[in-house]
């Protein structure tokens, strides 16, 4: 069987087992929901080995999206790293069969310090989903391996059950991307986040006024290179304040269609109703507006309640900028 068939049918195997899990979620899951949101101190995360790594990537998306967590390896923690953890902190633990011994060796010191415990397991029956004090079954029937031995299957079931556990918190807690951005300075995506308009928006504001003829309506757009320019009354304030439409590049194509194009002016294809943005709002803010409303520049006010224009900011700077 050529490679490609046989991928598709893993993955047919996999989304199958999925669905199964997915059905089984009951209110054990909102117990645990409610058990971290309202914990005082932090989510503390142990596995080993492949679930291991899968717990320590529940951990980080958690971490990142408002959820005070940590991972430590299981087997380091009954070597010193229990000192991370204290009485207020709650404690999962992640196991697939439910017996991996060092999973189970740290439950009594984990009781001891005073921590609230919950199993994410495959087996519900297990020594370790009898000790904790809420359960989160991850069971699939088989792994998509041919040998139903190497982890496949119910290492997705976890990953994707460490997904909607941290969906489902960063709802409850209202996280926005201001604070996505705010833990991900770093990145490409958290400079775009944090970035504000101002920041990136040219102060060379391609202007006309109402009677302002066609040709130079063009020249206006040629030399801004902004594919736009705004229109303004005839008798224009200094501060800018007196914008009354704005003029694109397919407001030009539709008037060359319509009109004898020479022979107008600025007024009579402008559109009166035209977006903006103030330049303290983010550039992820700009984006959405682009995006809903199909359009690729913004006028830029000084603040949300003012009508004086400041810039312009173009798609084109901020797909530089990321």
């Amino acid at each position: 069987m050529q490679a490609s068939k046989r991928a598709q049918e893993i993955f047919s195997e996999e989304i199958a087992e999925l669905e199964k899990l997915r059905l089984s979620i009951d209110d054990s899951f909102d117990k645990v929901v409610d058990t971290i949101y309202n914990c005082q101190g932090k989510l503390v995360i142990l596995g080993i080995g492949k679930t291991g790594i899968i717990g320590h990537k529940i951990a980080s998306s958690l971490a990142s999206t408002g959820t005070p967590a940590i991972f430590v390896n299981a087997a380091e923690a009954v070597h010193g790293d229990l000192g991370m953890i204290m009485k207020n902190d709650v404690a999962m633990l992640v196991s697939n069969s439910g017996t991996t011994n060092e999973i189970i060796n740290v439950i009594t010191p984990l009781r001891n310090i005073g921590c609230t415990l919950i199993a994410m397991t495959g087996d519900i029956h297990s020594k370790l989903a009898q000790s904790c004090d809420h359960v989160l079954n991850v069971h699939v029937e088989k792994e998509a391996c041919p040998l139903d031995l190497a982890p496949t299957t119910s290492t997705t079931a976890t990953i994707l059950m460490g997904d909607a556990l941290t969906i489902c918190l960063m709802e409850r807690h209202k996280f926005k991307k201001e604070d996505f951005a705010t833990y991900h300075p770093g990145g490409a995506l958290g400079r775009k986040l944090l970035g504000r308009v101002r920041n990136f928006m040219t102060t060379d504001i391609p202007k006309v006024e109402l009677k302002t003829p066609m040709r130079e309506v063009v020249q206006e757009m040629t030399d801004k290179h902004l594919g736009m320019t705004l229109v303004f009354s005839d008798k224009h304030n200094e501060d800018n304040s007196d914008c009354v439409g704005i003029i694109t590049d397919g407001d030009l194509r539709r008037a060359i269609n319509k009109y004898d194009h020479l022979q107008i002016c600025a007024e009579e294809i402008m559109t009166p109703s035209f977006k903006r943005i103030h330049a303290d709002a983010l550039l992820s803010e700009a984006l959405e507006l682009m995006d809903k409303f199909n359009i690729t520049t913004l006028a830029v006010t000084q603040t949300p309640n003012t009508d004086n224009i400041i810039g312009v900011i173009s798609i084109h700077y901020i797909i530089d900028f990321a």
